[in-house]
């Protein structure tokens, strides 16, 4: 008999349950952005079921993702703040 293969929703949460001492190692705010960073691998549920496992290089990469999440993240609250500026001024 063949081994059972767990869907994509649950190997994302398998996953996320490896990086929980990571993520406890975290500050609490980036601790907030990581978890909104790694919800977003729900979005790709059809793509990423056919993608494989990471290896060694794993954490990090997960390291360099989140810190240019964090990054673009502060880029684009700035230019929504600097919008909202020129509008009231306007």
């Amino acid at each position: 008999m063949g081994r059972t293969i767990p869907s994509y929703r649950i190997a994302i949460e398998m996953e996320r349950s490896k990086w929980k001492i990571f993520r406890e190692r975290l500050d609490k705010k980036d601790r907030k952005e990581f978890d909104k960073m790694f919800s977003y691998a729900r979005l790709y549920n059809c793509a990423a079921s056919n993608a494989c496992r990471p290896q060694l290089i794993h954490p990090i990469l997960m390291s360099i993702i989140l810190e240019q999440y964090k990054q673009s993240t502060k880029l684009q609250n700035d230019t929504v703040n600097k919008q909202t500026n020129m509008k009231k001024e306007i």
